[in-house]
């Protein structure tokens, strides 16, 4: 099953730039792209970050673009997310009876599940309080045998960056203790701003970029805190014998300097 992984969109309203970038335009692209060549897509999850200040209008002008988009999209909170501005915007959303804006989804005899590591202002860390992870014990143990995987914003391990790790989950050697190694196949986060992959105690995990600006791996290499680096949202194939992420730089996809009849032969 194929399913697309898209993450911080940063979103500020229409026509404002953020840091010299268009984030609506960015995401148009994005959308654009994914309904070009990725129509067959089960489903589309974006992993938080959807507004950069939180605002209303943002999310309005987010709800309205995606109403006419063609694939079920999910949608998840971050740290630059306002739960309360998200939820008047989104009343029929996702949210878990704590008021968390937590789902569950099921395709293929698989469990996704959609976690809300928001803590709020004034830190951009994660939290997983004893609610949410209530929730979180209630699915996996619903889940039972099948495979799960999971989506949350926040990392709950170091990544190796300085500046995000000082921001990563709160207390996430509790939230690990929380997960059957042998239940989850792979978790899916944002925030790190990076193209991420890897292996944590026996769990896959990766992250996408974000759609616009991003986080230089090694700090001073450029001269500010963030980087224009290319923007790429993640293309997954899951099945019952693999994960197979795809990073996808869409928007700096160009023809190689030969002609377009070269390199045609039987490579086989």
């Amino acid at each position: 099953m194929k399913f697309i992984q898209v993450s911080d969109l940063h979103l500020v309203p229409k026509g404002d730039k953020l840091w010299g970038l268009d984030p609506f335009a960015r995401l148009e692209a994005c959308l654009n792209d994914i309904i070009q060549f990725h129509r067959d897509a089960a489903f589309v999850v974006i992993s938080g970050d959807l507004a950069e200040r939180g605002e209303v209008l943002a999310y309005r002008q987010l709800k309205a673009r995606l109403a006419d988009f063609p694939i079920e999209t999910h949608l998840m909170l971050g740290n630059h997310d306002d739960r309360s501005h998200f939820q008047s915007v989104f009343p029929d959303g996702p949210r878990d009876k704590a008021g968390f804006v937590q789902s569950v989804i099921t395709h293929d005899n698989a469990v996704y599940l959609m976690l809300d590591t928001l803590k709020g202002p004034p830190s951009s860390a994660g939290l997983y309080c004893d609610q949410r992870k209530a929730w979180l014990k209630k699915e996996l143990a619903r889940a039972g045998k099948r495979h799960v995987y999971l989506f949350m914003h926040h990392p709950p391990f170091s990544i190796a960056h300085d500046l995000m790790d000082l921001i990563m989950l709160d207390d996430p050697e509790e939230f690990l203790t929380l997960l059957p190694k042998d239940q989850v196949r792979h978790i899916f986060f944002g925030h790190a701003h990076r193209p991420i992959s890897g292996q944590f105690h026996g769990m896959s995990f990766s992250a996408p970029p974000s759609l616009v600006h991003q986080l230089p791996l090694v700090g001073g290499s450029v001269p500010t805190i963030y980087s224009d680096e290319p923007p790429m949202y993640a293309v997954v194939h899951a099945g019952p014998d693999k994960v197979l992420v795809h990073m996808d730089a869409f928007l700096n996809r160009k023809p190689a300097e030969m002609a377009p009849e070269a390199e045609r032969g039987t490579w086989y």
